[in-house]
């Protein structure tokens, strides 16, 4: 396995957006956070900057959507140009004509499941999904530590998706670094977010690479 490594914005320079983002020329896509102090307990950013940030990079745009009403909002992020849409399925009415929607505008989509928030009761909802992401850490702010108690949800997740086959990414978001992610790798996981280890790095590029080669070592 290949690890994809996604650099997570939010612990980035808010004021140099740009800047931060041409420091990290090797990752596989670029996690944005967007949050509405509703769903979470933070306010970050939203659409016109997701567009902004668009404008500027040929990145894959890996949209995390921390909101209260992702049915209504979130085909907007798939039409702005966003490769991958991730709802909270714990936020949406109607998961899988949400996910069809975003498919339908061209985008991957994708479902995030809080850290207590079990697998099992969408099982079925999977066939629908480009990628399931596991919350390692509680949504709404960066730097948080490693939930490891995530760890049995994220092997059993792994088993689920291995039966279904076909392409269906895993993610992590939450404490990953050069302590966890190997963790993460041996128990399934594909894509991994990473904040404050990668843009709290003296090298934040060099850091995306030792994490990616972490990760496909463990997984191997």
């Amino acid at each position: 396995m290949t690890a994809r490594i996604m650099p997570s914005l939010l612990s980035a320079d808010f004021a140099n957006l740009q800047a931060a983002i041409e420091t990290i020329p090797g990752a596989d896509a670029l996690h944005v956070d967007v949050m509405d102090y509703h769903f979470v307990p933070n306010l970050t950013l939203g659409l016109p900057v997701v567009e902004a940030i668009r404008a500027v990079t040929p990145a894959m745009l890996d949209v995390h959507l921390m909101i209260s009403d992702p049915d209504r909002w979130a085909p907007a992020y798939a039409e702005a140009g966003a490769e991958s849409v991730t709802f909270h399925v714990e936020a949406a009415a109607a998961p899988v004509r949400l996910a069809r929607e975003l498919r339908h505008q061209g985008a991957r989509a994708a479902m995030a499941l809080k850290p207590a928030t079990p697998i099992e009761p969408y099982a079925d909802l999977l066939p629908e999904l480009d990628m399931v992401l596991i919350m390692t850490v509680e949504p709404g702010f960066g730097g948080q530590r490693f939930l490891d108690l995530c760890l049995p949800k994220i092997e059993r997740t792994r088993a689920l998706l291995d039966r279904l086959g076909g392409d269906v990414w895993l993610q992590v978001d939450g404490g990953v670094s050069v302590e966890t992610i190997e963790r993460c790798a041996a128990a399934g996981v594909d894509s991994f977010v990473a904040g404050s280890s990668v843009f709290g790095a003296e090298d934040p590029d060099a850091m995306v690479t030792e994490l990616r080669r972490l990760a496909s070592a463990a997984a191997s």
